[in-house]
Formats: structure tokens, C-alpha cells, sequence
């Protein structure tokens, strides 16, 4: 059994690329495995390992600058979710794309899991999905709105063509972790938006927290490791990676005929071209040909989803 630790810290990092290679060689000797994003503001990722491991790893961060106060998310997997360590430099821990937002400077009222699903249901109050399309289209709140962006860069765009629609409107949003309705709530309250809250820890805080009876949540809830998705009590999940597109699919759809390991699936069979899916074929071919070597194969990073956000 592996621990699997969601973590994220706004604060100042002057120099992120001096933290990098100690905090990389720790992983690496404490035999923990994911990706660390290192920015100027601040530390975002999900790591896994054991659970000395992941204790030793928390311990480093935790004596950084700013970080005394961080927090953190744990759950368990029963294989190891990322196949090997990267600490990376970013110019965002996730990326919006707006330099006036600074989550440091405020943002917007936390709300408690246990008290989330009175908010939502609340007719003053409009819930925002602030996730990409990808995500929501596994489990969502009931009632959110989905704003049907690919990426997190999308939505301040989203909100300057839709923000007529929540006028004298409450606004609640949520993300997987927390981290991008750190950004968000910055955002909308830099717009004059007054009445903003988000849910404090994300959805797997609410899926830890919120007994499956009680909950308002309908779905599963897409994370950014190799176990793809998780349920109430942060259970795994019953998805899969199309490593094709890189979207949650369930077992049941690779019977379909779309399907094609690496190649294809219902989601994407269209969105590529018969050169592209030739390409995507050698490229196969030749993971499949290292495995039989024993070696890793450039390419076959099937455990690298994009950090937006733990989140």
C-alpha cells in the first residue's frame, strides 16, 4: 500500500530553482515518486510512497520559506500511482495566466465540507465547477455549472462572456484540492464580485469528510495520478486513462470499437488523423518493444498528467 499526498502552498520563493535539487535528491533517496511544481509563488503537487517516506518529503517542505503553515491531503493507492520523481520549475504553480491575481493578497471565504451542501442549496447561490471539461464529465456537484473549459487559463474568459448570468448571485466554487479556487476567488473578487466562497480542501476533503448518505456530490472525482479516479472516502475509483487524449474513460469503454490502446478511444477517435493515429501506433509499438527489454521508454510517461491543481 502506497501513500499518496496532495499538497499545495501559496507563498514567496525567491530563488525556486535553489529548492529544487535537494528536494528532488530527498524523493529520490526516500524512494517517493510524482511531480513537485516549484514557482515564485509558491509549491504545488501529489507525491506517493511510503509512508516514512512521504513524512520525510513533508518535513523538507515544511521548512521552506512560508511553509510552516502548509497543508495537506493523504490517501492510499494499492500500486504505486507515478512511475518515477520530477520537481519542476514553473512561472505558476497552476497556470491562469492572470499576473493581477494573487491568492496571498485575499481570496474568498473558506467554507467547511460539513457546511458546503446548505450553501449550495441555497437559491442565492450560484456553484461554479472551476475544473476543465475532462474532470466534470465523470462527477460533479448537483446543480453546478460547468463552464466547459479545456483548461484553467479558459476561465477568466468564461467569466467575462457568462458573468450577466449570476448577477446578485452568491457565488461558490470548488475545485479538486482547493488550489485553483485560490486563483479563482482572487479573481472574481478583483471583479467586484462580493459574495465569493469556495470549499475549503476541494472535493477530496468533501469526499473524506462527507458521509456518501449525505452527499450532494454525483460521480467521481478525476485526480491526477495513476489512479485516475476517486470516490467517497477517497475509495479508488473505477476509471481508466486513455493514453491517447489523456481522459478518464471507464474498463467497460475499451471493449468498444473505438477503443485502441494508445491510440484511440470514443472520446477522441475523431479528433486525430489516420497520420496521427500511425503515429500513435509506432509509438506503441516501441513502448512495447523497451517493456520486453526491461527499459522505460522516452514516451511512455502513462503516470504525467498535467498538474492543474491536485487541482
Amino acid at each position: 500500500m502506497f501513500t499518496v499526498c496532495a499538497l499545495y502552498h501559496f507563498t514567496r520563493f525567491d530563488d525556486p530553482a535553489a529548492l529544487r535539487g535537494p528536494l528532488l535528491d530527498l524523493c529520490r533517496a526516500e524512494h517517493v515518486t510524482g511531480t513537485l511544481l516549484l514557482a515564485r509563488e509558491g509549491i504545488n503537487g501529489t507525491v506517493a510512497g511510503p509512508r516514512s517516506g512521504i513524512d520525510a518529503v513533508l518535513a523538507h517542505i515544511l521548512k521552506l520559506p512560508g511553509c510552516a503553515d502548509l497543508e495537506w491531503k493523504l490517501s492510499t493507492a494499492a500500486e504505486r500511482p507515478f512511475a518515477r520523481m520530477k520537481v519542476r520549475l514553473k512561472k505558476e504553480i497552476v497556470t491562469m495566466g492572470q499576473p493581477d491575481v494573487d491568492p496571498k493578497a485575499r481570496v474568498g471565504h473558506y467554507v467547511e465540507p460539513a457546511d458546503w451542501n446548505d450553501l449550495i442549496r441555497s437559491p442565492d447561490v450560484a456553484v461554479i465547477d472551476t475544473r476543465n471539461d475532462y474532470e466534470i464529465a465523470i462527477g460533479t456537484f448537483e446543480g453546478a455549472v460547468d463552464p466547459e473549459t479545456a483548461t484553467f487559463r479558459e476561465f477568466p474568459e468564461w467569466w467575462e462572456k457568462n458573468k450577466h448570468r449570476f448577477h446578485n448571485k452568491r457565488i461558490a466554487m470548488f475545485c479538486t484540492g482547493g488550489i485553483r479556487c485560490e486563483k479563482s476567488t482572487n479573481f472574481l473578487l478583483g471583479q467586484g464580485v462580493e459574495d465569493v466562497y469556495h470549499l475549503k480542501g476541494g472535493i477530496l476533503k468533501y469526499l473524506e469528510d462527507v458521509p456518501e448518505a449525505q452527499s450532494t456530490w454525483d460521480g467521481a472525482c478525476f485526480v491526477f495520478d495513476g489512479r485516475v479516479s476517486v470516490e467517497h472516502g477517497l475509495k479508488e475509483g473505477p476509471h481508466v486513462l486513455c493514453h491517447a487524449c489523456r481522459r478518464p474513460i471507464l474498463p467497460e469503454d475499451r471493449a468498444r470499437p473505438e477503443y485502441e490502446h494508445g491510440v484511440s478511444c470514443h472520446l477522441c477517435v475523431d479528433e486525430t488523423s489516420g497520420e496521427d493515429k500511425a503515429r500513435f501506433r509506432e509509438r506503441q509499438k516501441q513502448i512495447a518493444l523497451a517493456r520486453t527489454r526491461g527499459e522505460r521508454h522516452l514516451h511512455a510517461d502513462e503516470d504525467d498528467h498535467p498538474l492543474e491543481g491536485l487541482s
